[in-house]
């Protein structure tokens, strides 16, 4: 029998990894093992405890891993599940490997540093306190990753006599694609489709954060849909974001305090710092320092600047005008943690950028320590806020949150900008839906929280009288 396990991104947002087992054969040899995306669980204390389990298939057992795209809620699980023995394939595109590159080690790094801070302060449960993965085993699991190219006429690849994939344009980050998995049954071919995360269907008019121009593919074919549902219960605001961020950034100065931006450190930090340079060019706001505290960020800005002809028209337009970052006066990267410390040294107004987008760790966890119990300071988030964050808790409205051990109050005025997201929201997931060549014969939803997840089943079932079912953790279901 085969079947889809859902062993993450189900019934939360993060920790996408989906299992498809082929089944055995009549000659009784085991079926292809075959993990869809090996994400990191982030947010509440459960889930993130679930990345030091194991699977419930030993990792050697898996044969290959189809990687979706660089967010760490999806590629951030590969060096442990590497670590645990897995020695197999990890395909992607060359775009998701080059910012894998950078983005895994990275973790692997501040996973090292978190660690180091905790066992120095004497402020964790755990007597050391370990990181998931090191540096260098993140560096290590690179080896195995194999480039495939995306877009309609790609030849799928073929893994095993009965199963085979191909990638087509998501539009979520650069080299984004969706897994379209087709497996043998009984003679019969069926087609799975694993969106991984859905980029803004609309153009850059409506949707002024986006920046890949193309995706999702139109005229979609699936017997099975694997889709997520972030944003399942909440529509995106359709009005450009630069005014109110001009506005929260000159009221934070003129009192005399600085701005923290906890931002995912893929493409969320350089569109950022892009609008950041060009409100302060066309005189909206006054050229502030700015500080981008990453050892990851001078990696990522070449990167994202290397495929510039993947942008929309607004964004390729930003950077043929200011050029890169690196070389802007005002605008300070750092890499060590010596010169992160340093930031906390500068007393004047000032724009701090960092990850982690959901403050489950990193740097921004030091600056928020110390600037949130100032009211004169702001804090703005641009992304989604997984419950059960640090991120969730600070954007609740809390009077206090816990960072190293210790409660810290929250005075600092808190923002959102919700037009940052990458991910499609239900007007644009059924625009993208409604050009499918066939109803899928099942939809299974992940990635979402039980009120998205379950809000965007319903309106799927009205509006395209599909059948959707939401997924559960842990839950197999078989492939027919």
């Amino acid at each position: 029998m085969a079947y889809i396990q859902f062993l993450g991104a189900a019934g939360t947002v993060t920790g996408s990894k989906h299992l498809i087992d082929t089944g055995s054969g009549s000659s009784g040899k085991k079926g292809f093992r075959v993990l869809v995306d090996c994400g990191l669980f982030q947010g509440q204390k459960e889930w993130r405890e679930r990345n030091w389990q194991n699977l419930p298939v030993a990792a050697h057992e898996i044969d290959a891993v189809i990687l979706t795209h660089a967010h760490l809620d999806h590629c951030g699980w590969i060096p442990r599940l590497v670590k645990e023995g897995f020695r197999g394939p990890i395909y992607a595109t060359q775009l998701t490997i080059d910012l894998c590159s950078v983005v895994l080690p990275d973790s692997g790094h501040l996973q090292e540093e978190d660690a180091a801070y905790y066992n120095k302060k004497k402020v964790s449960k755990h007597d050391p306190a370990m990181p998931l993965y090191t540096f260098q085993e993140a560096q290590s699991s690179l080896r195995y990753f194999k480039p495939v190219a995306d877009g309609q006429a790609t030849q799928a690849t073929q893994l095993s006599s009965g199963l085979a994939f191909r990638f087509v344009p998501a539009a979520h980050i650069l080299g984004s694609c969706m897994a379209e998995v087709t497996v043998q049954i009984d003679g019969r071919s069926r087609r799975l489709l694993f969106t991984g995360d859905i980029g803004r269907v609309r153009n850059g008019q409506v949707a002024p954060g986006k920046v890949v121009h193309s995706g999702p593919q139109e005229n979609e074919t699936a017997d099975v849909l694997v889709m997520e549902s972030t944003y399942g219960n909440r529509k995106h605001p359709d009005t450009d974001p630069r005014p109110q961020l001009a506005l929260l950034i000159r009221e934070t100065a003129e009192r005399g305090g600085s701005v923290i931006v906890p931002a995912f450190a893929v493409e969320r930090t350089q569109k950022f710092l892009f609008m950041l340079k060009e409100l302060m060019e066309t005189g909206q706001i006054l050229p502030l320092p700015v500080f981008c505290d990453s050892p990851m960020a001078i990696k990522a800005i070449e990167i994202f600047l290397k495929y510039s002809d993947q942008y929309t028209p607004q964004a390729a337009d930003l950077i043929g005008k200011y050029g890169s970052p690196l070389k802007w006066p005002n605008f300070t990267f750092a890499e060590t943690a010596e010169e992160s410390k340093k930031i906390n040294e500068s007393h004047y107004p000032s724009i701090i950028v960092s990850s982690s987008g959901m403050v489950t760790g990193g740097r921004i966890l030091h600056h928020l320590a110390l600037r949130l119990p100032d009211p004169k300071n702001t804090v703005i988030f641009i992304g989604f806020q997984a419950p059960g964050t640090r991120g969730a808790t600070i954007k609740s409205g809390a009077s206090e949150v816990k960072i190293f051990g210790q409660f810290i109050p929250i005075r600092a005025q808190v923002a959102a900008l919700e037009q940052f997201s990458d991910h499609a929201d239900p007007p644009e997931l059924l625009e993208w839906l409604r050009t499918f060549k066939n109803n899928p014969g099942v939809t299974y939803l992940v990635h979402g929280e039980a009120a998205a997840a379950s809000q965007l089943r319903d309106t799927m079932k009205k509006e395209l009288g599909w059948n959707v079912q939401i997924a559960d953790y842990m839950e197999r279901v078989e492939v027919k």
